[in-house]
């Protein structure tokens, strides 16, 4: 009887980890994506990052494929496109940037708050820049509301305030452009994205030398 008890109390434990290690094992997956994607954007030089983006993208494609219901690992695949379509040109490059706002808006369905923001951030930068109509997507309206939306999540974050502030330049408010680009030279870089962060609290303070 004793012995029973204690298999069928083992078996039951097992079953309640076995959903904690496959969360564990993404969990693991996603952060090593997320690292070699800030030293590939931090410390490789320009013309070995596409090459290096074009593979993390892949892999970052089989792990979220292999945990659709995921926000996290859908949000790093939109964020490696991204910075692939990024670095490459015309049809390729687009091509790239609709894959990224796809696997963003979809993890957004999942997860609202779109990873504490970034998934906002992203697809505004992505709005922003693409062709618009009837090339691309490209829409200034809808990169504002992913915007906002990063910023009433994280609003002292550098990454939003920066690519905010790029937008309002690009759209002629220099002095809103100025107020965000000061807020993301002030900012905090985040424990998990310092090196990137840093990248671009630079840019922040180069743009506010030219505003």
């Amino acid at each position: 009887m004793l012995r029973r008890q204690l298999l069928a109390a083992a078996l039951g434990t097992g079953l309640l980890l076995a959903p904690l290690a496959g969360a564990l094992a993404w969990e693991s997956e996603v952060e090593a994506l997320k690292q070699r994607w800030e030293r590939i954007n931090t410390q490789q030089a320009e013309g070995q990052r596409r090459t290096a983006l074009k593979s993390l993208a892949s892999e970052a494609e089989r792990l979220a494929e292999a945990n659709a219901d995921e926000a996290q690992p859908l949000i790093w695949y939109g964020i490696i496109e991204a910075s692939h379509a990024r670095e490459r040109s015309g049809l390729g490059a687009l091509g790239s940037a609709r894959t990224a706002r796809d696997a963003l808006e979809r993890a957004i369905e999942l997860d609202p708050q779109g990873g504490n923001g970034s998934a906002y951030v992203t697809l505004g930068a992505l709005y922003d820049r693409a062709p618009g109509f009837p090339i691309g997507f490209g829409d200034s309206e809808t990169a504002e509301r992913m915007f906002q939306r990063a910023l009433e999540i994280r609003p002292d974050g550098i990454d939003v305030n920066y690519y905010y502030a790029t937008f309002l330049e690009e759209e002629g408010r220099p002095e809103e452009a100025r107020e965000h680009a000061q807020r993301a030279a002030d900012g905090t870089a985040r424990e998990d994205r310092q090196a990137s962060d840093e990248a671009l609290r630079a840019q922040a303070r180069a743009l506010l030398s030219r505003l």
